[in-house]
């Protein structure tokens, strides 16, 4: 049956455009084993999304970072790897995390390096915040505890709230991290 090109552009016209939905990660570095289950299969279910494209924005740092990254990439989603403003690489925790970053980070489609920072606190909580500045919601791998430090996992969480950004926190209720 052949269309007419007037009846295929309307058709063409009527069907829905996916929206591009930016999905941005913080976490902790240390998972307890028995909150992974839960946190891989919320990101599986995300990343599995028809209704909407998706691009995933994350630092690549061990722990939640390169799990939703490696999610992502695995679901087809582009990755863009944001680099904190420091000798990032090298403060990875040990050699198994560096060379997952290095992995991780030649699939990526796109990479913000960020400028310097004076502390590599600083240097962290200025690329959370540039992930919560970019994405249209924010996942968070966190206990609900305070940060550690300056511009830990609680801290991007609570930038996030207050700049209205929306949270999904994956955890497993009464489990503490290390």
């Amino acid at each position: 049956m052949t269309t007419d090109i007037t009846e295929y552009l309307a058709e063409a016209a009527a069907v829905p455009r996916l929206a591009v939905s930016r999905v941005g990660v913080t976490g902790h570095r240390s998972i307890p084993a028995s909150v992974l289950p839960l946190v891989r299969s919320a990101l599986r279910r995300q990343f599995s999304r028809t209704d909407v494209e998706l691009e995933a924005l994350s630092c690549l740092a061990a722990g939640a970072d390169q799990l939703f990254a490696d999610i992502a990439l695995a679901h087809g989603v582009p990755v863009t790897a944001v680099i904190p403003g420091m000798d990032y690489e090298a403060h990875l925790d040990d050699a198994e995390a560096q060379a997952a970053y290095r992995r991780i980070l030649r699939s990526c489609t796109a990479r913000v390096d960020l400028p310097r920072q004076p502390t590599h606190e600083q240097a962290y909580f200025a690329a959370g915040r540039w992930v919560v500045d970019h994405c249209d919601h924010l996942i968070a791998v966190w206990d609900g505890r305070p940060a550690r430090g300056p511009g830990g996992t609680g801290d991007v969480v609570a930038y996030a709230r207050r700049r209205g950004v929306p949270v999904t926190v994956l955890w497993q209720t009464g489990v503490r991290r290390d």
